[in-house]
């Protein structure tokens, strides 16, 4: 199926959207004032080890510490562990969804491999999340065009998506052939390539390996060691592929470094990178800014009438799937079943524009039939496969829940673009005008209660106008009668600055 890459630069920031079919498939935002820090390489130094959480915090030159798993330590025993393992590659970090290490049972506990001080080489695999620092790794990973290079371990993986045997045989051979120093896991993109191919990639990332363990060498203090490339190369060197037809980009210096890059890297491609010069926003061909608001908006409507709700918490993502105003024309269970297929297409959308990552649950109308849970569960399993992130379906309940995980490397979408709302703090919600009014007379019982009886003062409470309105209007017994409860006089008065759940009481003098 035809593809096309858009690339739109602006002195702040820059944006690739993947473009199949009219449809946005993939899209990456970088901004200059806060870069990605994955698959960059530091000199960490442990500052502290968590016996408890089998972890351990490590200073890497940045404000705050990384956060460093057991099993994300290379020791003698993964070495080995990787030296006689051929499985085909999983999942890893970095941007190589469909490449990776095998996993591996952790045997040995974290205090018996660091300690406060230790200097190590580390990578970062997820950007910062929320309150969490950086996670890192030990196992070293350079991703190029068509391989991705270990230096530290002696493995050979295959990239599953590769699926004909006889091809993924023959690039076995060719790496035994090479006979790298370090691991290979030969990506998706060297489908069909030449030993040639191969040897010059493998060659290129060894020696960038050797440099980077120089730079280590020279370093004495935590800091950046190696940097990953921008935004742009990286998403030409994991995106492009035969299908597709055409790179645009919107600035001259970005398209002559992507130019000079992919005549390097994939001079195949050359004749498929075009400076855009229209007026019309490059982003226009395709509605994509259009699609990014859709994709900030809590409820998203299908073309039915349906609708999903999306909430995203730190760790969790739960979509709500609603049928809205669609009816239907045959009986409610057909009806459920076509709500529920329609909203599968724009969930496994959705998450892939939002980036959307970790555990995600998804609330599907109740079906009744078995046959038709089993029918939204694979047109999932189907819509998820144009997903280059990983993603795993647990299971689907029989109330029509559906446990699913996708992995996550850096902030979403919205984290991203957004800030927590500094009105209600990012609760998503404010109290009820009634609810604070009561607080207010609660207060107001506390105070005078606990006053001086003798001095029979009045009262002021400063709030928000709001506020004001609803005691005076709605409220005006209620006020009423505690004044005479406490024999005292009750005023408001208006604090224009004031946040609507905010109010003092003073003693009037």
């Amino acid at each position: 199926m035809a593809a096309e890459i858009l690339i739109n630069v602006r002195s702040h920031e820059t944006r690739v959207a993947y473009v199949e079919a009219g449809v946005l498939m993939d899209l990456k935002i970088e901004r200059k004032t806060s870069p990605t820090l994955v698959g960059t390489i530091h000199r960490g130094i442990i500052t502290r080890v968590l016996p408890g959480m089998q972890a351990a915090f490590v200073d890497i030159g940045l404000d705050k510490a990384a956060f460093l798993y057991v099993g994300d330590i290379l020791t003698e025993d993964a070495k080995e562990f990787f030296d006689h393992d051929e499985s085909d590659a999983e999942a890893s970090a970095n941007e190589n969804p469909d490449e990776g290490r095998p996993s591996r049972e952790i045997k040995t506990p974290i205090q018996d491999l660091v300690k406060e001080g230790d200097h190590l080489m580390v990578q970062v695999a997820k950007d910062p999340l929320g309150t969490k620092g950086a996670r890192i790794t030990t196992h070293i990973s350079l991703p190029g065009r068509g391989v991705v290079y270990m230096p530290y371990i002696k493995h050979t993986g295959i990239s599953r998506k590769i699926e004909d045997e006889d091809e993924k045989e023959r690039l076995k051979k060719i790496i035994q052939k090479i006979n790298p120093t370090g691991g290979v896991i030969v990506r998706t993109a060297s489908e069909g390539a030449t030993e040639e191919q191969l040897r010059a990639d493998i060659e290129y990332l060894d020696r960038l390996g050797k440099e980077i363990q120089k730079s280590y060498e020279k370093k004495k203090t935590a800091g950046s060691i190696h940097a990953e490339l921008d935004v742009e190369l990286r998403a030409l060197r994991d995106l492009m592929s035969e299908q597709v037809t055409t790179v645009w980009v919107d600035d001259v210096d970005v398209f002559k470094k992507v130019s000079k890059f992919v005549t390097q890297l994939m001079p195949k491609y050359r004749q498929n990178i075009i400076l855009y010069e229209e007026r019309k926003p490059l982003f226009d061909l395709y509605d994509i800014d259009l699609e990014i608001s859709r994709a900030m908006e809590r409820k998203v409507w299908l073309k039915s009438g349906g609708y999903i709700v999306v909430d995203e918490a730190e760790a969790l993502v739960v979509v709500d799937v609603n049928t809205g105003r669609y009816v239907g024309k045959k009986d409610l269970e057909d009806t459920i079943l076509k709500t529920n297929l329609e909203a599968v297409k724009e969930i496994a959308h959705q998450l892939r524009v939002r980036n959307a990552g970790g555990i995600i649950i998804i609330d599907f109308i109740d079906m009744e039939k078995q046959v038709h849970r089993d029918q939204v569960l694979s047109a999932l399993a189907e819509e998820l496969k144009k997903d280059r992130s990983r993603t795993n379906i647990i299971s689907m309940s029989e109330l029509g829940l559906v446990e699913m995980t996708r992995k996550r490397i850096r902030p979403s979408l919205v984290k991203t673009l957004c800030e927590p709302c500094s009105y209600c703090d990012g609760k998503g919600y404010i109290k009820r005008k009634n609810t604070i009014a009561n607080e207010i007379f609660r207060e107001l019982e506390r105070e005078i209660s606990m006053a001086d009886n003798s001095k029979k003062k009045g009262v002021i409470v400063h709030c928000h106008s709001s506020i004001v309105d609803w005691v005076y209007e709605v409220e005006s017994e209620t006020l009423e009668t505690l004044e005479k409860r406490l024999n005292r006089s009750i005023a408001f008065k208006i604090e224009p600055n004031y946040h609507t759940e905010q109010y003092e009481i003073f003693q009037d003098n």
